[in-house]
């Protein structure tokens, strides 16, 4: 099968993230989806994700459909192979937001139809192709952007570790130990020539930065850990006093929901430096240009 599906954004060279990237900037979009479908399965509840995706395929001219994870319950009740083949009698694409990364690709080896990861366990590439579409609104061009990631190297960092790569941006990433991102997605990043800086200290990560990102420090499926992880991220809240050491003009991203106080001082996500509603806008239109990109390589 020649389909191509979007499980990473390893999944897309650089320049073919550029094209995505510029189709999102387009407010005048074909009406590829004209009486079709995409199905959009969610294992873990959400909302940027869900509206953004949803919205996406109806300014395509198409008709989403959003099923609850207990509707089909994988792995058990339903193989992700078999629901993937049901889903694609339907659909001309279809997306997954799932707990564990495999049900992706397990999905992707038995379609025609293009898989696309709404979020999983290893990596959140639809955030970041928001999050880059944001940077590029705001400094006009990614290269040579220096991005600083501040707390848990999770899948949001993973992904935007190896999309910056991809963009020819300069990364640095400040965890606690033991959280540090995935050695996959700074291999990823060493692919396509990107260097990452690793460190333990927030305000050696920020020292250069144009734009500081973090996320909250236990995520959906870890709130158990809320305690420890607490302790273990203390100092890593994004303060303005940490922001002041970016350099001039930087902006601060945050992939929302975000709990003030915590991994972000409100004054910091409130601030003037703050575009996390732009970077919230931008999920609608990089959905949008990354659907519109893969319909055009399923038609080609």
């Amino acid at each position: 099968m020649s389909v191509r599906h979007f499980l990473d954004m390893d999944d897309v060279s650089p320049q073919e993230l550029g094209d995505v990237l510029d189709r999102a900037e387009r407010r005048e979009v074909p009406q590829l989806l004209h009486a079709q479908g995409v199905g959009l399965v969610f294992e873990k509840p959400s909302a940027r994700t869900r509206n953004s995706m949803e919205m996406a395929v109806v300014q395509l001219g198409g008709h989403p459909v959003s099923i609850r994870g207990d509707e089909v319950g994988l792995p058990d009740r339903e193989t992700p192979e078999d629901l993937a083949r049901t889903l694609a009698c339907y659909h001309r694409l279809i997306g997954a937001r799932v707990f564990d990364h495999e049900t992706l690709r397990r999905m992707s080896r038995v379609v025609d139809v293009p898989i696309v990861n709404l979020l999983s366990d290893r990596a959140h590439p639809m955030q970041t192709l928001a999050d880059l579409l944001t940077m590029r609104e705001r400094f006009k061009q990614l290269a040579g952007l220096t991005v600083a990631w501040v707390g848990d190297g999770n899948n949001v960092c993973n992904s935007l570790i190896v999309g910056a790569a991809m963009a020819r941006m300069h990364v640095r990433v400040a965890t606690p130990p033991g959280y540090e991102p995935s050695s996959l997605a700074l291999e990823k990043a060493g692919d396509v020539g990107g260097r990452v800086l690793l460190t333990n200290d927030p305000r050696e990560a920020v020292r250069v930065a144009d734009a500081v990102c973090t996320d909250v420090w236990a995520s959906m499926g870890q709130e158990a850990e809320h305690t420890e992880r607490a302790k273990a991220f203390e100092g890593f809240t994004v303060t303005a006093e940490l922001m002041q050491r970016a350099n001039p003009g930087a902006i601060f991203l945050h992939c929302l929901p975000a709990h003030r106080g915590e991994e972000v001082d409100a004054d910091v996500i409130d601030g003037d430096a703050s575009l996390v509603w732009a970077q919230a806008a931008n999920r609608l239109h990089a959905a949008r240009g990354l659907l519109w990109w893969l319909l055009d390589q399923a038609a080609s």
